[in-house]
């Protein structure tokens, strides 16, 4: 090879490292084992910053999730616009991670688009209890809705759900939850899932900059956090915390400093405003 060639060789190694890696890094960890959601455990949500140099920003960070959506701090607008949700049919795959359930679409299941920038929507996990709180308030589950763009940002959709009627999505899935019980870390195949099931149920939504509320705890994550609560039937949430059976019997991170962060509340300025 002369050197002309190594010198284009080295170039486009060099810029494979810089573009690669900071996408890679932005992942939520699959492997649960090196962290635990036990607050009195030295690998508990206190010091996961500790563990790995790359998850420093668990500890460091200025814009960790979750937050308490209080009142107090929010502003009322109109202008974030509707949130379009253009999703589709895709197959899709069930892992236990050991700290949570996460079904992933295969090859994505449409997107949606906040400020001209599209996301695709590549998995759903759950959370119980809630991670975030809305003025003090923590519920029985929570469910993310994570999104990427093709640069690597990240979007996630927050729904909320307290105990009562049962899910539709939580009823479908609960023999998979079952079946995946014995099998952490392995995928399981679910079939084709249509996120369009998934119900929402109200237009408005808070909306604020966050990061992962898993090591590596990545910032500048644009959370959408479905106002209206949602239920579900205390035998769903059994089912799926029997299945991810971890030792911490929880799966949501703390609470975590606001700080100088906006927090702001879109409620659409028409007649209709649910």
């Amino acid at each position: 090879m002369d050197f002309k060639s190594l010198w284009f060789s080295s170039i486009f190694i060099a810029l494979f490292i810089i573009y690669l890696v900071p996408f890679a890094t932005s992942q939520e960890v699959d492997d649960e084992h090196e962290f635990t959601y036990d607050v009195n455990s030295p690998n508990g949500p206190l010091h996961w910053g500790e563990i790995h140099s790359e998850w420093s920003m668990c500890n460091q960070g200025d814009l960790q999730s979750p937050i308490d959506l209080s009142h107090k701090r929010v502003q009322i607008t109109s202008q974030l616009g509707r949130l379009n949700r253009d999703y589709k049919s895709a197959n899709s795959t069930l892992i236990n991670r050991g700290h949570d359930m996460m079904l992933k679409w295969i090859g994505g299941a449409g997107h949606i688009r906040i400020n001209e920038t599209e996301y695709q929507l590549n998995q759903l996990h759950w959370h119980a209890p809630s991670e975030h709180t809305i003025n003090g308030r923590r519920f029985n589950l929570e469910l993310h809705l994570v999104h990427q763009s093709t640069d690597g940002k990240i979007a996630v959709i927050g729904i909320m759900y307290k105990i009562g009627r049962p899910d539709s999505l939580l009823s479908m899935m609960e023999p998979h939850f079952k079946a995946s019980a014995s099998t952490k870390g392995v995928e399981t195949s679910v079939g084709i899932l249509d996120p369009r099931q998934i119900k929402i149920g109200s237009r408005k939504y808070y909306r604020y900059m966050g990061s992962l509320t898993t090591p590596p705890c990545t910032q500048n994550v644009i959370w959408t956090i479905v106002k209206k609560v949602r239920t579900a039937s205390r035998e769903q949430l059994h089912t799926i915390r029997e299945a991810v059976h971890d030792d911490a019997e929880v799966n949501a991170r703390p609470i975590q400093p606001l700080n100088n962060r906006w927090l702001k509340l879109y409620r659409p300025d028409d007649p209709q405003n649910i």
